[in-house]
């Protein structure tokens, strides 16, 4: 269930926002005025979900090169990896 919280707790509360991003690995959704606004994280749940996105951009790349019919050798594969 996501944590909900006004704007007004980041100024008031702001030790407790960080807590709960930490104990839960989880973002805190924050509002202004009644509405969706932020969402705020932990930097290492960040810096998580930046590498998934970067992994996730990677294997489509692979998938379309598949189907182009594009074909790599096994050290072509290392070697592209080793610069990621």
């Amino acid at each position: 269930m996501p944590i909900i919280r006004p704007s007004s707790d980041l100024r008031n509360n702001y030790n407790e926002i960080s807590t709960i991003c930490h104990q839960t690995n989880s973002p805190v959704y924050i509002t202004k005025n009644g509405a969706g606004d932020l969402a705020v994280m932990s930097i290492e749940l960040y810096e998580l979900l930046t590498d998934k996105h970067i992994l996730y951009k990677e294997l489509e790349k692979g998938i379309s090169s598949l189907e182009k019919g594009e074909k790599f050798s096994e050290e072509e594969v290392y070697e592209e990896l080793n610069k990621i």
